[in-house]
């Protein structure tokens, strides 16, 4: 089987002292190797604490080493290139969820060197480089995170907007030059939830060449199970263009996970129930916007 996986919080999970490599939890090291072909986009969430978070460059740090640890033992390939992606086994493609821990743009110089190929301006909280899905007042992008866009794009770092708010969904969108993708979102027409997004918004998406990843955070989903999670792919699929949807399960990050949907076999179960459009969400569109916005 061929899986390209948008979103998993292999990160967090690290760092909340879980086993990834042989784990019993949702994903892990090695059912993904049993599945064959396999890229995961594999975020850092640099969280601390409880309640609210302490978003911390010490703890993006910890969990950077992490990843490049595991290359170093020779567990997986971390993705750099776009030639990378024809690598065989587990490939990593390193993520940042939320721009709290940096100082300024010019951060992300550094994370590419380092491997990191995806950037979430905002997690739940309004940062200076953007507003989030949570905020009260919706400024959008400000004068930083155009910048933060400029250069993503100049290097080759996608730019990932779930999470992000209304306004700065629409204007990544606008002024990004590479394609822009949804890592862990599902649509605000099936469920009203605050990190769903509007039909302008996987409009915007849409118009750079990007994906959405459906996703399992049960919330966000019209019935929770893994039909929900057929639905919006159905949604988008059919109303948006079936070239533009792709999965994100979120595993690792959530708390629970909608009936059906709990461990990396269930990812079969929705391939029957997208049938001929199985290959292009679990696998091919994903492939294909990476394989244009990576370096080369």
């Amino acid at each position: 089987m061929k899986l390209f996986d948008l979103h998993e919080d292999i990160g967090y999970w690290h760092s909340r002292g879980f086993d990834f490599v042989s784990g019993q939890g949702p994903t892990s090291l090695e059912k993904l190797s049993s599945l064959g072909d396999v890229a995961v986009v594999a975020m850092i969430f640099p969280a601390t604490g409880r309640g609210r978070y302490d978003l911390t460059l010490n703890v993006l740090l910890s969990q950077l080493k992490y990843f490049l640890s595991l290359e170093r033992e020779g567990k997986v390939k971390i993705v750099r290139s776009a030639g990378d992606l024809d690598r065989p086994g587990v490939k990593l493609i390193i993520g940042l969820e939320g721009t709290d821990a940096l100082s300024d743009a010019y951060d992300l110089l550094w994370l590419f060197n380092a491997g990191l190929r995806v950037i979430a301006p905002t997690w739940n909280y309004n940062t200076k480089f953007a507003a989030s899905c949570t905020s009260k007042k919706d400024y959008g992008l400000t004068d930083q995170g155009e910048e933060l866009v400029r250069l993503a794009n100049e290097l080759g770092v996608v730019i990932d907007v779930s999470h992000s708010s209304r306004q700065t969904t629409l204007d990544v969108a606008s002024i990004s030059k590479r394609p822009v993708i949804a890592t862990h979102s599902n649509a605000m027409a099936l469920k009203q939830h605050y990190r769903n997004l509007d039909d302008e918004e996987i409009e915007g998406i849409v118009r750079t060449g990007g994906v959405i990843g459906v996703t399992s955070i049960p919330g966000t989903l019209p019935s929770d199970d893994v039909k929900g999670i057929a639905s919006v792919a159905n949604y988008i699929g059919e109303r948006f263009g079936w070239d533009h949807v792709a999965l994100g399960t979120d595993f690792l990050g959530l708390d629970r996970y909608p009936q059906g949907f709990s461990d990396l076999a269930n990812v079969s179960d929705l391939a029957s129930l997208l049938g001929v459009h199985a290959d292009g969400v679990l696998w091919g569109n994903a492939l294909r916007v990476f394989r244009s916005a990576l370096p080369h």
